[in-house]
């Protein structure tokens, strides 16, 4: 009797432990099917707020998402539901692809606009054996190739309007990734935690921008202790006009946090168009002058001349301290966006190369021979 009661009391304990571990494991599950963690830091753009199982995104004014994982959620009055993860989606501009490019995402991507400047072998692959559809231009898309990629939803650029009407009466939901409109280059980075919610991968994009920003920040306070502080303008003439970025415009933020001054000093952010005489009345004496374009052969400073005669009154010019970077040669908006870093590590390393390894190769931008 005694031999039983002992045996009826250990199954009793090891039934009791095993209850309690089944509870623990089912907590684990329900903390494992909350939504991960996402704070904003420098983007204007979003927001976000969690309640209970449901995040709520709320993009610029006008915009707000209620981000569920099971079908019965009730979103919020005023909020549009989007089951995620979503599992197909569209993208309208290099910038957003740059998003699911470092998340290591592509398969979530089923359609582009085009792959003019895109490098990206992947991609590229992609869109060869019909994975990725072009479905055309702004404009100009092609409603039954947007029909053929199945999106679950559509990231747009609402600066770009052409053509989303019709792609509206497919009845795909639209959502507006406003990555461009930011200021700071830190804040269009930020768009990778954007994205992550609503492919599944916030501890990924929560991961690689803090990488991004722990070097972007390290390298600006480096920059920061610069005894000099040279001067840059941006651009060159096209079809008789200078488009120079304004002087609140994410470029001009690198710049400065390169440890250089940008001639312009206005409010401005996108830029606006100059007349020669007035952007050389700005830059004549500048330092550097960085140059961003699609030469088809390998630039030069006669091909800089060639293309405006005027342009060899800049100091820049005489100096020969043009920086410079070919689309033609390198990925630069389709990856750029998420690597902010990067970017400033090629300015500092032209306008303070002390700060940086003397055995640095820069990756876009490099003083023109």
């Amino acid at each position: 009797m005694r031999k039983f009661f002992w045996a009826f009391a250990v199954v009793a304990l090891f039934s009791a432990c095993s209850g309690k571990n089944a509870k623990k494991s089912g907590a684990d599950a329900a903390s494992d099917d909350a939504f991960v963690e996402v704070t904003v830091k420098y983007a204007t753009g979003f927001s976000v707020r969690d309640s209970a199982d449901i995040r709520l995104v709320d993009v610029g004014q006008h915009d707000h998402f209620a981000l569920v994982r099971t079908d019965d959620a009730d979103a919020p009055e005023g909020y549009t539901k989007v089951k995620v993860p979503i599992q197909r989606t569209i993208c309208m501009t290099s910038l957003q692809l740059s998003n699911f490019t470092i998340l290591d995402a592509h398969d979530v991507v089923k359609g582009l606009t085009g792959t003019k400047n895109l490098y990206n072998k992947d991609i590229l692959a992609r869109v060869k054996d019909g994975r990725i559809v072009k479905i055309g231009m702004e404009g100009n898309f092609d409603t039954e190739l947007v029909l053929a990629a199945n999106p679950d939803v559509i990231f747009i650029s609402p600066s770009k309007r052409g053509g989303y009407e019709a792609i509206k009466e497919t009845g795909i939901m639209l959502v507006p990734h406003l990555g461009y409109q930011e200021l700071d280059p830190l804040g269009q980075a930020e768009w990778i935690k954007f994205i992550g919610m609503f492919i599944g991968k916030e501890k990924e994009a929560n991961e690689v921008f803090a990488g991004i920003e722990q070097r972007y920040n390290d390298l600006k306070e480096k920059a920061s202790s610069a005894t000099t502080r040279p001067t840059v303008f941006s651009g060159e003439m096209h079809y008789g006009n200078w488009h120079a970025v304004g002087g609140k415009n994410y470029l001009a933020q690198i710049f400065r946090d390169a440890g250089a001054n940008y001639v312009i000093q206005d409010e401005e952010t996108a830029g606006e168009n100059l007349e020669f005489e007035k952007m050389y009345a700005l830059a004549a004496n500048a330092d550097y002058w960085r140059i961003l374009n699609s030469f088809p052969d390998d630039f030069s400073y006669e091909a800089l001349k060639s293309s405006e005669p005027r342009n060899e009154l800049f100091k820049a010019y005489k100096e020969q301290k043009v920086i410079y970077c070919n689309m033609k040669q390198q990925p630069y908006y389709e990856i750029t966006p998420v690597q902010p870093d990067v970017l400033l590590k090629d300015f500092v390393a032209i306008f303070h190369p002390e700060l940086v390894e003397t055995d640095y190769q820069p990756t876009y931008y490099r003083l023109l021979k």
